[in-house]
């Protein structure tokens, strides 16, 4: 067990943190993100993000319902976790179990060697975005650093 508990608010920057992003599609949205990371860390190949990301959505999407979507992947050389959250203009197309658009979307990205404390950040993620309230809050969110705080604000 590391010191450091992986918890949203240890992972999610407010760089990363953006509000009512134009993307049309879910590849857009996805290119974004991996856009997003490169900006923050030019380390992170930006095309190695979007293929990682894109070749997990062709197994199956990952837009969990209720217009939400958790896109995560591991990524070759990362020695932390990183975390994107984002709310759209529009909703988009996502191919979500429910066939909901998806305008609220958490994008994970995982050590290559990452283990099972980087699954319970999903399964957080997962329980925090099942309260409809929850969510309802982050889409009332008109700028960046509101939707940080409120994503972070209740505890882990």
């Amino acid at each position: 067990m590391s010191d450091t508990s992986l918890t949203i608010d240890n992972i999610l920057a407010p760089e990363l943190t953006l509000c009512r992003v134009a993307a049309s599609s879910k590849k857009r949205a996805l290119e974004f993100i991996a856009e997003q990371i490169n900006h923050q860390d030019n380390t992170l190949s930006e095309t190695q993000l979007f293929n990682n990301l894109i070749s997990l959505e062709r197994l199956g999407s990952t837009g969990i319902g209720q217009g939400i979507a958790i896109p995560h992947c591991r990524l070759e050389g990362l020695d932390h976790v990183v975390g994107v959250l984002m709310t759209l203009e529009e909703s988009v197309e996502f191919d979500a179990i429910d066939n909901q658009p998806v305008d609220l979307i958490f994008a994970l990205i995982v050590p290559k060697e990452a283990t099972s404390e980087h699954l319970e950040l999903l399964s957080q993620l997962a329980e925090k975005f099942n309260e409809r309230s929850f969510c309802d809050r982050l889409r009332q969110c008109e700028d960046a650093s509101t939707l940080y705080q409120r994503m972070t604000a209740s505890g882990g």
